[in-house]
């Protein structure tokens, strides 16, 4: 995912800003890391340079065991 991408992201649930955390990045994009809605506590992993958007409920991520910000 590329950087430049942030500004326009918005979280699916809630549609609040996302916060980026990167864990690799190279040259040209964010490799690994994950996308976190601070407003409804939604975590968006970040996998071989493609975030995933799809829109989650807080309680089905807790029972498939997901990260989830309280």
């Amino acid at each position: 995912m590329r950087r430049s991408l942030l500004p326009i992201l918005c979280c699916p649930v809630c549609k609040g800003d996302l916060s980026l955390k990167v864990t690799v990045e190279n040259d040209i994009e964010i490799v690994e890391g994950e996308l976190s809605c601070p407003t409804c506590g939604v975590v968006y992993p970040i996998s071989e340079g493609i975030p995933d958007l799809l829109p989650r409920e807080k309680e089905d991520m807790v029972a498939r065991g997901e990260k989830v910000r309280q």
